[in-house]
């Protein structure tokens, strides 16, 4: 896998969810890594001032929108790295059935559609160009194992993985690299507690670095595969427990 930042070639990195947690955290790295950056985001203020403070340009857009997306790929037609960071919870924890319709349709509008949309719109784009490019999405720990509650974000981080997934098999061969970050709890507008979102920034980007694919805390490794073991042989899942 090629970093769009090898050879110190300039390049332009384009961010969604970029206002606060870790898509802030990921400009900032991309800015010092010397990446033009394209931020987007919902709260038009927080996105600004973001943009102001990293020498940045500011796009209002809500990545539900396949059309919103489609102009941020057209506003940003050097990018060659692209963060499909955006993402909500929803307030509802509960079981399948505690959550509203309308929640369940918002949680999967942003956050797997608007990952769809995102590859939709910029993956034609890198393709063309010809050039070294890479899209990191912000999944979550949610996607790769069941935890008990959680409302519809689980669900639609578990889908997320799978569009990433098949992204990468069809992107074999081709200059343009994808690969996703499936932190657990970060200090983010999502969680006052949590990982800092600086470091799990840091580790995404190293992580394009190396070629890796899927950034899982070390930590929760094994609880992922003991789950999935347990399902495929025919047993009840039962709450990931994590090791060390």
């Amino acid at each position: 896998m090629t970093s769009p930042w090898g050879g110190g070639r300039p390049f332009t990195a384009v961010v969604t969810g970029a206002a606060r947690g870790i898509g802030l955290a990921l400009a900032g790295q991309l800015r010092e890594r010397g990446a033009d950056l394209v931020l987007a985001d919902l709260d038009r203020a927080a996105v600004q001032a973001a943009a102001e403070r990293l020498g940045g340009i500011a796009v209002v857009a809500d990545v539900a929108d396949p059309e919103a997306v489609e102009q941020l790929a057209e506003h940003s037609s050097r990018a060659r790295f692209v963060c499909l960071n955006a993402g909500i919870v929803g307030p509802s924890v509960g079981a399948p059935w505690e959550v509203p319709a309308a929640e369940w349709d918002r949680v999967f509008a942003v956050n797997v559609s608007g990952v769809v949309h995102g590859l939709r719109a910029f993956v034609p784009r890198l393709l063309a160009a010809a050039e070294p490019a890479h899209v990191l999405v912000a999944a979550s720990l949610a996607g790769m194992t069941v935890f008990p509650g959680g409302g519809a974000y689980g669900p639609s981080k578990h889908a997320v993985t799978a569009v990433v997934a098949h992204a990468a098999m069809a992107l074999e061969g081709t200059p343009v690299g994808i690969s996703m970050i499936c932190p657990a709890l970060v200090a983010t507008g999502m969680s006052p507690v949590g990982a800092d979102p600086a470091d799990v920034a840091r580790e995404a980007l190293a992580a394009v670095d190396d070629g890796v694919f899927a950034v899982v805390p070390p930590e929760w490794r094994a609880a992922v595969v003991d789950q999935v073991r347990t399902v495929a042989a025919g047993g009840r899942p039962t709450p990931p427990v994590p090791t060390g």
